[in-house]
């Protein structure tokens, strides 16, 4: 596994599930195309696994 987590916002949440509204809230990510960096742990990836269709990951 990578040391950290590059997650950014690449589609709009606004029609998504409020579960997923929040997820992305909560990884950091308020804005289209905000990039966040973020520690690489499985809490983050459950997170990450739930909006996927939402965010783009690189490892860095």
């Amino acid at each position: 596994m990578a040391d950290k987590l590059r997650i950014t916002l690449v589609k709009s949440p606004i029609g998504a599930v409020p579960k997923q509204r929040k997820t992305v809230e909560a990884l950091g990510l308020r804005k289209l195309n905000k990039t966040v960096e973020m520690p690489d742990n499985e809490a983050i990836r459950g997170m990450i696994w739930h909006v996927r269709h939402l965010v783009k990951v690189e490892e860095i």
